[in-house]
């Protein structure tokens, strides 16, 4: 071999180890694999992941994992999402990228998944909806999950009867709102994408804010007439948290003083979570609270106490989820009544009472008779005892070629037992219907009351017959000389009416919602169902068993009543305890299946890259099936010589009760047809507008057919839907500093049955015939977020709107009896109950360890009824919270609520007294202008509440 030979062979070998090396070099690019969390170690799904430097990008998948391959070795990583600050992250191949990201201060561009046919922001979609994040949930000290929906625009809550029985609804959708009758009645409180319950009775009650609540999203109007079942009103859908890929947590104790700094309370939550597995596919979340307070009107016991524990467990995978959860809730709530005031333009609480008073029945335990069946044990200290035993799970399947299935199921046990007064209102001594209802019309004598606390004697009543020209005349009610009743300036010779208001509902309850999705280059098909099927035992819900008559003051005396008739008998009218009539005329009862069918169907249309159609409609079936069996009172219950369930004709108090009457079989189905369509116009990457028509109904519901007690009533149920109809605009802007979203709306409501009782000459009650009103409310919702600095932002929503009855006939009650009743038309009056003006407004400082804020919700005047007999006035409410975290574990915060003790009114009884009073609709403002110093009654705000929470997380 030549020299030349050599050195050409030399270059040869070097080239092709050189060429070796580098294919090698060129196999050897690297794969990464990463996961994306939140703080908590939770995965975030649909974040973007880019090469820093290079045009590779790919987003994380259900389980907040990515992959990259054929990338270099090592380098940068640039992750960002919408509602989390962007960060970059150095990458070594072979070593997992586990990147968590920081919650942005200014979410205006969550994703949210209520109200939407498929995942997608708030910019995005055509759906007026509000978030309320876990740190916002943090910094409050809400009276009840309802209190938490104050923070958003378009939204009434009326919170006024403590943590249970509050009353939501949104853009003038709101008929019956003022008798607290309806709820949740056109709105779906909804727990995890789920109803809570899918028959709205006691609604609230099986629902509690916690440490374990992630987030709220709350839509109103516009798709809830198509994903909310027989909700068209809107969705509130509180999300629960799940386990991260690491362990974390956090403990809360919270003591505090409510009843302007009176009463007690003691409050401990927890939630922490995180894997269950080495892959960390498997992860749990485990949390809950105990509570025990005298509440803000301390009855004399606590006024609430209980608990819940929640927990799920999740595994995800390449294609998907699945999470299964329990929750089990057990807890005790009383419900404030109702104040006696004075001054209509003005209203104060009448003087000798306070806005913490409590009028609920003092400590009590006695058996009461359910027809001829047997006995109830009615304790008051129960209060009304709810409780929720719920299993269910949700799956996520992805297929692939853009095929998705999703399905969420609960079952779940719910029962809910009332111990508690019905209504309480002052019921005058002198009154024939005092005497009518206890079935002691004609028991002629002189009635003794006294103290059953005490043994002071109160005062004296006779009963004696009218007699005219030697004929019967009716009655007379001639007062003592000397009586002295408690509250006089309230109304003379009068007792607070408490009435044992004894029910027990169970319902047991199986809900399914499915859907099947297609995502295609540039639109998304949704087909999906909903199934519930929920089983309802009720004993009561519309009768006493048993009448107490208290004093009218603070925690009231029950009163001991004797008769000295005028035979020289000695009567006793009341049993131990102090309670008249115990058993009344029996108990209704009813056993009702409501099975509930839907199929649904949507499609988003990306027209161009900023135009983006979605339409949708639902087709809804809602059948009844089910029987009442009416009580039949004791027709012996007027006999003198009739010795009652002890044999004795000298003790009254135990002649009543009654019988199970012949069962009422019904059998009704309602069908709807809903409809949707929006548009949403992307101008840039900061403004985008929408518009948005909504055609839904509202279907009777269960409460409606257990009112149905005679047969006549059975062949007459109304199973008409109400209608509603919705016009929706918006504006959506998320600058540098700020985030607004200002939307005008249009709603109508139709078909709505104005139900009235009254009282015959008898003492007994009776129904008019059925009225239907029509309402119409057109407003501004605005929410907005400005940050001033780093530091110091203000996040503001108002709520601008009008209300017009359109069409409204109300029956007026002159004299007891039919003979009297007149017929009135007050078409194109201001509807009730909705303010023309609700504001709120925050402003929050946060430096270092430190933040501030002060809450502050203004109320505008709202018409008392229909009839426009007087205005509810404005009022303002400032709730203030102030936290520093001592350490990266620990925190401490205080939060004072109602700052400066305002009595604001939410609600309304008449004067009068029982049963005038609760005919709201029946006060005209002649009647008003007449009794310009009536003593009514008012439902308000809660009283201040001071609160010290310390928290520690790990």
């Amino acid at each position: 071999m030549t020299i030349t030979s050599f050195k050409s062979a030399l270059h040869s070998i070097g080239f092709i180890v050189l060429l070796f090396f580098s294919i090698q070099s060129f196999a050897q690019t690297e794969s990464i694999n990463g996961t994306v969390t939140d703080g908590e170690g939770k995965p975030i799904a649909g974040a973007t992941v880019k090469i820093k430097g290079a045009n590779k990008a790919t987003t994380t998948k259900e389980q907040g994992t990515f992959s990259f391959s054929n990338v270099p070795g090592s380098g940068t990583l640039i992750i960002s999402h919408i509602a989390y600050t962007t960060m970059e992250a150095p990458y070594t191949s072979g070593k997992e990228v586990i990147v968590a990201l920081k919650e942005s201060v200014a979410q205006v561009d969550e994703v949210v998944v209520t109200g939407v046919f498929d995942k997608r922001t708030r910019m995005s979609s055509s759906v007026a909806i509000s978030t309320i994040s876990s740190k916002q949930i943090d910094r409050l000290a809400p009276s009840s999950a309802a209190d938490l929906l104050r923070q958003v625009p378009g939204v009434y809550v009326n919170n006024a009867r403590g943590e249970v029985a509050n009353t939501v609804y949104s853009r003038g959708i709101s008929a019956g709102s003022i008798d607290n009758a309806n709820g949740y009645f056109y709105t779906s409180l909804q727990e995890d994408g789920l109803p809570v319950t899918n028959v709205n009775i006691s609604t609230d009650y099986f629902l509690r804010a916690d440490a374990t609540i992630k987030t709220v999203e709350a839509v109103r109007g516009g798709t809830a007439s198509i994903l909310g079942a027989n909700a068209p009103g809107g969705l509130f859908n509180y999300i629960s948290k799940t386990g991260g890929t690491k362990f974390g947590g956090e403990v809360r104790g919270r003591f505090g003083l409510e009843g302007d700094g009176k009463n007690p309370f003691y409050r401990a939550d927890v939630n922490l979570g995180g894997p269950l597995s080495k892959d960390k596919t498997w992860t749990y979340n485990l949390g809950g609270f105990y509570r025990r307070s005298n509440g803000p009107r301390y009855p004399g016991y606590p006024m609430n106490n209980g608990g819940q524990v929640k927990a799920n467990v999740v595994k995800t995978y390449q294609s998907g989820s699945f999470k299964f959860y329990a929750k089990m809730l057990n807890d005790r709530n009383a419900t404030m009544e109702f104040i006696p005031t004075i001054g209509w333009d003005n209203p104060k609480v009448v003087p000798g009472l306070s806005t913490t008073d409590s009028y609920y029945l003092p400590d009590m335990f006695m058996q009461i008779p359910i027809n001829n069946t047997g006995t109830r044990i009615f304790d008051t200290r129960d209060k009304t005892h709810s409780t929720d035993k719920a299993i269910g799970f949700n799956w996520t399947q992805n297929f692939g070629t853009g095929w998705t299935f999703k399905n969420d199921a609960r079952y779940s046990a719910k029962r809910t037992t009332n111990n508690t007064p019905a209504v309480v209102t002052p019921f005058s001594t002198t009154s024939i219907v005092f005497y009518a209802i206890p079935h002691l019309l004609g028991r002629f004598g002189t009635y003794t009351f006294k103290d059953h606390v005490t043994g002071q004697v109160l005062g004296t009543v006779t009963q004696a017959p009218n007699i005219v020209n030697g004929q019967f005349a009716g009655f007379n009610f001639i007062p003592g000389a000397n009586n002295n009743f408690p509250g006089n300036n309230v109304q003379p010779n009068s007792l607070f009416f408490l009435p044992l208001f004894y029910s027990d509902f169970k319902i047991n309850e199986f809900m399914d919602q499915f859907t099947f999705s297609k995502k295609l280059k540039n639109m998304n098909f949704t087909f999906g169902g909903f199934y519930a099927h929920s089983n309802v035992d009720r004993i009561g819900g519309q009768e006493d068993l048993g009448l107490g008559f208290g004093t009218i003051q603070d925690k009231p005396h029950l009163t001991d009543i004797t008769l000295q008739g005028f035979d020289g008998q000695t009567y006793q009218v009341t049993d131990p305890n102090g309670i008249v009539d115990v058993g009344r005329n029996g108990s209704s009862l009813s056993d009702a299946t409501q099975t509930q069918m839907a199929l649904f169907f949507g499609h988003n249309w990306q027209l161009t890259d900023r135009l983006n159609l979605d339409w949708g409609v639902r087709f809804e079936n809602t059948g009844v099936k089910g029987n009442n069996t009416p009580n039949v009172p004791n027709s012996k219950v007027n006999d003198p010589t009739y010795g009652g369930r002890d044999g004795n004709p000298l003790t009254l108090y135990d002649n009543g009760g009654g019988t199970a009457g012949t069962p009422l079989d019904y059998d009704k189905s309602v069908s709807t047809f809903s409809y949707s369509a929006g548009l949403n116009y992307k101008i840039n990457d900061q403004f985008a507008i929408y518009g948005r028509y909504s055609n839904g109904n509202k279907a009777p519901e269960i409460k409606n057919y257990f009112s149905a007690l005679t047969p006549f009533a059975i062949q007459t149920l109304n199973t008409d839907a109400q209608k509603t109809e919705q016009l929706e605009f918006g504006f959506k802007a998320k600058t540098g500093k700020l985030n607004l979203f200002v939307t005008p709306f249009y709603s109508k409501l139709s078909n709505v049955p104005n139900l009235q009782t009254f009282t015959d000459t008898n003492g007994a009650n009776y129904q008019p015939a059925v009225q239907y009103a029509k309402y119409k409310t057109y407003g501004l919702e605005v929410e907005a977020n400005y940050a001033f600095t780093d530091h110091f932002s203000v996040r503001g929503i108002a709520t601008l709107q009008h209300s017009e009855a359109t069409e409204f006939t109300t029956w007026i009650a002159n004299a007891p009896g039919k003979q009297d009743d007149v017929l009135a038309d007050y078409s194109g009056n201001e509807t009730d109950n909705n303010a023309r003006v609700i504001l709120g407004l925050t402003p929050t400082y946060s430096a270092n360890n430190f933040y501030a804020s002060l809450n502050w919700n203004y109320l505008g005047a709202r018409q008392a009824n229909v009839l426009n007999a007087f205005r509810m006035p404005a009022f303002s409410q400032f709730d203030l919270s102030i936290g520093y975290d001592v350490s990266k574990r620990v925190g401490l915060q205080a939060n004072v609520n109602n700052l400066f003790n305002t009595y604001g009114v939410y609600g309304w009884s008449g004067p009068g007294g029982f049963p005038m009073a609760l005919d709201r609709q029946g006060f005209t403002p002649e009647y008003i202008k007449a009794n310009p110093d009536a003593v009514y009654a008012t439902q308000g705000s809660m009283p201040r509440a001071y609160f010290l929470t310390v928290s520690y997380k790990f």
